[in-house]
């Protein structure tokens, strides 16, 4: 399923294979589950990442995903619709701060992301990296996965504290980005 989308949409779904689990560990490594009341994930694919969110997230945290492609939401939906908590859609992360407005969530924690920037658009990695730092504002952190480091100064446009770490445990080798406003005291 995988290759096939990918083969049909490369700018969207920028892999040929899913994350694997050592690269799921590090993107959702440093959410706190325990305080966390909304996560939000854009382009959960197949549910790599949604699948470590679940397993470790609170029953009364909302979990929202995001997903274009029309089979993979297909398939999401058959994975995780049947869940009380989760609240999937076939939208566009440009429409982030619509869709919290419309289910009356003040705040998101954490938006986790598979979208493949270094391929989309750059107007539409503009608005989703704008929306993405209006929505999370001072609190949330934004976390993501690329390839390449080749959309790092984008990246700092919109936030202005960013940690890295590379697993080479991924195919390709992957880069995770856990992105801030500014420096946040626990």
């Amino acid at each position: 399923m995988f290759i096939k989308e990918y083969i049909k949409h490369p700018r969207k779904v920028g892999a040929i294979a899913p994350s694997s689990k050592y690269l799921a560990y590090k993107m959702i490594k440093e959410i706190n589950f325990e305080l966390a009341k909304c996560i939000v994930e854009y382009g959960p694919g197949t549910g790599a990442f949604t699948e470590k969110i679940l397993a470790r997230a609170k029953d009364d945290t909302k979990i929202i995903l995001l997903e274009v492609n029309e089979e993979f939401y297909c398939k999401l939906k058959e994975l995780y619709g049947h869940k009380k908590n989760v609240i999937i859609l076939n939208e566009s992360a440009e429409k982030i701060s619509e869709i919290i407005k419309k289910y009356n969530i003040e705040f998101v924690d954490y938006i986790i992301s598979g979208l493949p920037f270094a391929s989309l658009p750059e107007e539409v990695s503009m608005n989703i990296l704008k929306e993405t730092s209006k929505t999370i504002e001072k609190r949330g952190e934004f976390i993501t996965f690329q390839y390449t480091l080749f959309k790092k100064n984008l990246f700092k446009e919109f936030f202005n504290e960013i940690e890295i770490d590379k697993t080479f445990r991924n195919l390709p080798p992957a880069y995770v980005l856990q992105c801030k406003m500014e420096s946040q005291s626990v």
